[in-house]
């Protein structure tokens, strides 16, 4: 019971203290407004749906994965009663095959020109459930509203740790809370951490267009309604890095693309 009450004390604690700071300014980084997308250019035209494209395509890894690191969450019993099964890290998501790799953020980074697009309609979401960030990796548009659920009974904190964007940390100490941020700017990607349980992070690709996808578990992803154009895709891993490919849309056109990257080499053995 001493142990359990030493943690529900730090935890409040710590979610007084995140709740009330934000870090690197001291002021509150939730909003309850709508977002607002970026005004679109001087001159910018709309999207001509019917000489629209498609870009799918795949992931994969050459080699093999690297093991994904074991997670404890004895420090927490509500974290250790919620997973009853060994917990990994999601850093390498490959599928059946131990080729497919999900959890990629593919975005057009080049060559869009100047175009205005609709202002998104929906809310992104990152849910802490069962003591981890769901989802892993996504993606959404500047000035899109993103809700930070906490569906957990016990603290969790959202700290983002941009470059770009204002940083941001918000205590939920509340099974049931819901904040609400918006990003002002494109970064790719923005990390999250959770300073109460270490192992949970995961990432966000902020844009300024619609035209990005993550890879699923079998490696696939697919950028509908791309105007023609020549572009720079890039394809993002949050160990393994970025790889860039161009590829031309012609009207009407469905172009297949894959990236492989390469497996890391096995740390030296004594």
């Amino acid at each position: 019971m001493r142990l359990r009450n030493t943690w529900v004390g730090g935890a409040v604690a710590v979610a007084l203290a995140a709740s009330v700071f934000a870090c690197g300014g001291g002021s509150s980084s939730s909003s309850e407004s709508a977002g607002t997308a970026a005004a679109p250019p001087a001159g910018a035209t709309k999207i001509d749906a019917s000489t629209a494209g498609e870009l799918k395509g795949g992931v994969t890894i050459d080699g093999t994965a690297p093991k994904n690191a074991d997670i404890k969450m004895n420090a927490d019993p509500v974290c250790l009663k919620a997973n009853t099964t060994p917990q990994t890290q999601e850093t390498y998501e490959v599928g059946s095959d131990g080729k497919a790799l999900a959890n990629v953020f593919v975005y057009v980074k080049d060559g869009l020109g100047n175009y205005a697009y609709d202002a998104p309609t929906d809310t992104a979401q990152i849910d802490q459930h069962n003591c981890r960030y769901h989802p892993h990796v996504f993606g959404m548009r500047v000035g899109q509203q993103l809700t930070i659920l906490n569906s957990d009974p016990t603290l969790h904190n959202i700290h983002a740790v941009p470059k770009t964007n204002s940083e941001f940390n918000t205590g939920q100490p509340i099974q049931g809370m819901k904040t609400m941020h918006t990003f002002t700017a494109k970064e790719v990607m923005v990390p999250f951490k959770c300073d109460v349980h270490g192992w949970m992070n995961a990432y966000v690709g902020v844009l300024d267009h619609p035209y990005f996808a993550v890879s699923d578990k079998d490696g696939k992803f697919d950028i509908k309604n791309l105007p023609p154009g020549t572009y720079t895709i890039e394809a993002w891993h949050e160990k393994l890095g970025t790889m860039t490919q161009s590829v031309t849309i012609a009207a009407k056109d469905t172009k297949e693309i894959s990236f492989t990257f390469k497996a890391a080499a096995p740390a030296p053995t004594n």
